[in-house]
């Protein structure tokens, strides 16, 4: 893949916040690659919406990781909790030292304090940033 090929940032999860975070990205010429568990989801969000701007979508977790541009940049938009927790575990394996997660739930500051411990301890940046809608 060249660099044209590879998305700017990727967007985990496509509920109502994740799919119009990654619209409002697209739109404002940023390419994004997508991706959620349930598939049907990220496949909706293209048939509505995937002439609006320059999206990756992602059926594998490795596949849509591997879409993004190093650094990479990717922004969490799951329930926060468990859900968060799961993706986190899922996400550090296939990441590399320098990577950024973002987490957009609502998580409680303490949550978001030991999560940010531990991705720094195996070299990758975590900021949580909770998006209301």
């Amino acid at each position: 893949m060249t660099s044209q090929d590879l998305a700017d940032v990727g967007v985990i999860g496509m509920a109502v916040m994740g799919s119009n975070l990654a619209r409002n990205l697209a739109r404002n010429g940023y390419r994004v690659a997508l991706y959620n568990r349930t598939t049907s989801k990220t496949d909706a969000v293209m048939e509505e919406h995937g002439h609006e701007g320059d999206f990756r979508p992602a059926v594998e977790l490795e596949d849509f990781v591997a879409s993004l541009e190093r650094p990479r940049r990717i922004i969490c938009m799951v329930k926060a909790g468990r859900g968060t927790d799961a993706v986190i575990d899922s996400l550090i394996p296939l990441l590399e030292e320098g990577d950024i997660v973002v987490d957009g739930g609502n998580a409680h500051f303490e949550d978001t304090r030991i999560r940010e411990k531990r991705l720094r301890e195996v070299g990758l940046h975590f900021v949580g940033a909770g998006i209301s809608g």
